[in-house]
Formats: structure tokens, C-alpha cells, sequence
């Protein structure tokens, strides 16, 4: 091999090696990209308690031993939907998706304690927020609670020998891995809703389904607005819409009674297509749009997987899980998550039996 040869390979492999080094590291799990100047992704996720066939049979029970079987189904629901495998399905949407901030509904917690003690079931079976945020840093991913409210709250005994309770929530989750600078977070706030939903029942009277909303507010490199989550009303039957326009005009008088932009992530149990009066009305009549129309995401649905989570093909028929703003934002991006059949865990569950809905906004200017 001549010198001048050798002299040009070896200047070759040097331009190479500069290359390699000034090249920008791939993105990973544990290196994520700050968002855009002035951009926010945000989610509104109803993760699923997994017993609404069970839970809606308590009220049903005609004795002590009946009511003590239909506990212990609920119980067991709990376990046949598998949420621990389900949040990390939960997870990789979060992953793929980058939210700073998601609205969580029916994020539960169960409980268990000896049976018929007067003291408050404490022993906790499942923590869906904890088993979230486990399966979120097992993908690299950091997120932590901001706010959290805690709602329908009922113990009663079961057939297997315990207590068992389950508590509902409203949570708000937050990115903590963002650039400093680029997201803070202040002012707090959490509710209950005046208007609620009762449910007769023979054996434990009249049980109220207790619902709420969480809000923060959100300051990004010189832009604020507030982000408000919450679940409305739908469960009394038959069905009125009565308590759940009550519950809208209650976010419209309180959290989102402010001068700041207003972001509203939730499962509202109330669809574009309603007739008024409906929740989704009210909400519109208060100055808010809908992120999914601004979008131009035309017909889609968000609800309901069947109850076990077990269907093949995607059940969802309606949309009632929304982002709402009021207030000057732009639309840059949206994406509808755990829709689709290959969405589903390995043992063929639904991460929920409800989709996500991700956007993407440009905060206002001041």
C-alpha cells in the first residue's frame, strides 16, 4: 500500500470518527425533548376501575349473604381486569405520546380491612396511581401527582372473609423530567360537586356517587393558563342529565372562573351529539372548544370497551372523553390512544374501556 494511499484512509476513518462525535445523541426514554417554544402536549385518560358490571349489582342485594357474594365479585373483578398488566399498556401510550400533564379518571384504590370492623378499611390491595407512575418509571418515564381528590368512597363486607373499599380520585399527573424553565406549576385546587348522583339500595340505603374536579395552573417561558381535570356524572338511572349540566355549570362557576386560558381534560359522560340540555352544551355555551374539532378529527369514538375488556374488535361507539380550551390556543397536534386492537396487553385486555385523547397546544400569549 503506497503513503499517499494509506494518508487518505486513514484521513477518511478521522472525518468519520468527527462526524460520529458531532452528531446529536438519539432520543431515548432517559434523554426526552423539551417541547417547542411555547407548546404543551396534555391527556385526558379514563384508566377504568374494571367492575362496572359488578359494582352496579351491589345496590341490587336482597340479604346479607347475597350482598356479601356480589362484594366479593367485585373483588374478584378487580383482579380478572389485571390493572397492574394494564398499566403498562397505560405506560407506553404516556411514552409515545410525551404528555406534561394528564387528567386521570377512575385512577381507584382499593382496600381491605376485617370484616364488619367499624374502623376505616386501610390494607391497600391496588393503588391504580402508584401501579401507573411503577409502570411509567419502569418504561423511563417521570411523572409524579400534582393534585388528587378523592371521591365515591364506600366499604362494605364481602363473602371472602374482609372489607373491601373502594375509593374513586381525580388525579392530575405532571412531567418531572422537563427542562428547568419550562413548565411550573402553582395554586392547587380541588372540589366536590354539589349535585350528585344517588343510588337506591335495599340493604345500605341510598348510596351518593361522589364526584369532583383537581386544577393547576401551569406557567411556560411566559405563558400561563389553567388546567382543570375532572369526571362528570353518569351513572343515575334512568338516565337524566340533570346532575351532570348541574356538575358543568359548577366547573364553569368555579375553576374555570378564572382569567387565565383554561385547559378541561376529562370523561364529561356527555357527547357532542347529546341533546341539550347536556354537559358538552353547557361547556360550549361557557366559551370552550373542542381541541378534537379544531383538530379536524372527524367522526371517532373514545367509549366503552365491553365491561371484562375482552372483545377482539373495538366496541367504542361514542365520544364522551374530552379536551376543551377556552382561550387563544392553537391546535398543532392531536391523537386518540389505546383504540386500537394491537393497543391491547398480552393476555388480550384493553388497557381501558375507554380511549385517551392527547393534543398538543400553543399557549396563548399574555
Amino acid at each position: 500500500m503506497t503513503g499517499v494511499r494509506r494518508f487518505l484512509i486513514r484521513l477518511t476513518l478521522s472525518i468519520l470518527m468527527l462526524l460520529v462525535l458531532l452528531a446529536p445523541a438519539p432520543a431515548t426514554a432517559d434523554s426526552p425533548q423539551p417541547p417547542a417554544q411555547h407548546q404543551i402536549t396534555v391527556m385526558s385518560r379514563n384508566v377504568y376501575h374494571g367492575v362496572d358490571e359488578e359494582i352496579n349489582r351491589v345496590p341490587g342485594a336482597t340479604s346479607l349473604l347475597d350482598l356479601l357474594a356480589l362484594v366479593q365479585e367485585v373483588y374478584l373483578g378487580y383482579h380478572e381486569r389485571n390493572f397492574p398488566e394494564r398499566a403498562q399498556a397505560l405506560a407506553a401510550e404516556i411514552a409515545a405520546t410525551q404528555p406534561a400533564l394528564i387528567g386521570l379518571q377512575e385512577a381507584i384504590l382499593v382496600r381491605t380491612g376485617p370484616r364488619y370492623d367499624p374502623s376505616p378499611a386501610e390494607t391497600i390491595d391496588l393503588d391504580y396511581v402508584q401501579l401507573l407512575l411503577d409502570a411509567l418509571a419502569a418504561q423511563g418515564q417521570h411523572y409524579a401527582v400534582v393534585a388528587e381528590k378523592r371521591g365515591f368512597d364506600i366499604e362494605l363486607p364481602s363473602a371472602g372473609g374482609f372489607d373491601l373499599r373502594h375509593t374513586d380520585r381525580e388525579v392530575i399527573l405532571a412531567r418531572t423530567d422537563l427542562p428547568p424553565g419550562h413548565m411550573q406549576l402553582s395554586n392547587v385546587q380541588t372540589g366536590h360537586f354539589v349535585a350528585n348522583c344517588q343510588i337506591p339500595s335495599t340493604m345500605c340505603g341510598p348510596i351518593t356517587v361522589l364526584r369532583g374536579w383537581a386544577s393547576v395552573d401551569v406557567w411556560s417561558r411566559g405563558r400561563s393558563f389553567r388546567f382543570i381535570s375532572t369526571h362528570l356524572d353518569g351513572d343515575c338511572l334512568p338516565f337524566s342529565s340533570a346532575v351532570q349540566v348541574a356538575q358543568a355549570n359548577q366547573i364553569l362557576q368555579g375553576p374555570a372562573a378564572s382569567a387565565l386560558p383554561v385547559v378541561i381534560a376529562g370523561d364529561i359522560n356527555a357527547s357532542p351529539l347529546d341533546p341539550t340540555p347536556s354537559a358538552y352544551a353547557k361547556l360550549a355555551e361557557g366559551g370552550f372548544s373542542d381541541a378534537w374539532d379544531v383538530a379536524g378529527m372527524g367522526d371517532g369514538f373514545t367509549c366503552c370497551q365491553a365491561d371484562a375488556l375482552t372483545n377482539p374488535a373495538s366496541l367504542l361507539d361514542t365520544r364522551i372523553d374530552v379536551l376543551l380550551y377556552r382561550g387563544d390556543f392553537d391546535v398543532t397536534a392531536f391523537d386518540v390512544t389505546g383504540d386500537d386492537p394491537d393497543d391491547r396487553t398480552g393476555s388480550g385486555l384493553w388497557p381501558s374501556d375507554h380511549a385517551g385523547v392527547v393534543a398538543t397546544l400553543n399557549i396563548p400569549a399574555p
